[in-house]
């Protein structure tokens, strides 16, 4: 498979590591310098590319997503803090009869954290002495909070809690990878979760998967739905 890298800093690195690691090749490597405004995304630039791995930054998302759909080519997005613009997404992938996956995190790990706190979260909604809350930790240079770990975290208790919304703290400091614990608190006791992340491989190799998994598809997916499509049937 032949992958186009866009967003060539940290996270970037480390796809391009890990889809070498898994026999795949990258043909094109795009960041500021040389992709403002999606500008640098063009026919002749893409010229080869199965897929496109986006682990850009916020502002930088919703002009790639419209280039590459408009090109044809299959979108992974790891980039976060664009969410409220998912609607515009998915009717733009429909328009262009695209395929685009996105998640607020490829870690196969925190995707198997969802399950479990989507569970706990319809077993604690029914009593009301359990309040319900979020904490996130990631290192100084994270540009979003919530993370949208969180986001994807908090969208799934509301399944369970409708509009008691969890109490959600994000903490900005040092150098943590990531960390994020789910809690339910009462005046008797409480009960908590979490998952940390060791370092951003378990990210890169997430979204490698994500783009084998797409390229053959039409549509717009979370990885959840694609990760555990076979799993669960």
């Amino acid at each position: 498979m032949k992958i186009a890298i866009i967003g060539y800093g940290r996270m970037g690195k480390m796809v391009e590591q890990a889809a070498i690691a898994r026999g795949h090749k990258i043909v094109a490597k795009f960041d500021v310098d040389n992709n403002a405004n999606g500008e640098g995304l063009t026919t002749e630039s893409l010229a080869g590319a199965d897929v496109a791995i986006d682990f850009s930054v916020p502002e930088a998302v919703m002009p790639n997503i419209h280039k590459l759909l408009a090109l044809g080519v299959p979108t992974v997005v790891g980039a976060t803090g664009w969410y409220d613009k998912l609607d515009e997404v998915k009717a733009l992938v429909a328009a262009n009869d695209g395929a685009l996956v996105w998640a607020a995190n490829f870690s196969i790990g925190v995707n198997l954290f969802f399950k479990v706190v989507r569970y706990a979260a319809e077993l604690f909604a029914r009593f009301d002495q359990y309040d319900p809350f979020i904490i996130e930790h990631h290192h100084k240079f994270k540009l979003d909070a919530p993370s949208g770990t969180a986001f994807v975290i908090e969208r799934q208790m509301r399944e369970s809690y409708g509009d008691r919304t969890p109490k959600s703290l994000s903490i900005r400091a040092g150098y943590q990878p990531g960390m994020h614990e789910v809690g339910f608190d009462s005046e008797a006791d409480s009960l908590s979760f979490s998952h940390t992340a060791r370092s951003r491989q378990g990210f890169a190799v997430g979204a490698v998967v994500a783009a084998e998994m797409i390229i053959n598809r039409k549509g717009c997916f979370e990885f959840p739905e694609l990760l555990f499509a076979e799993k669960d049937s």
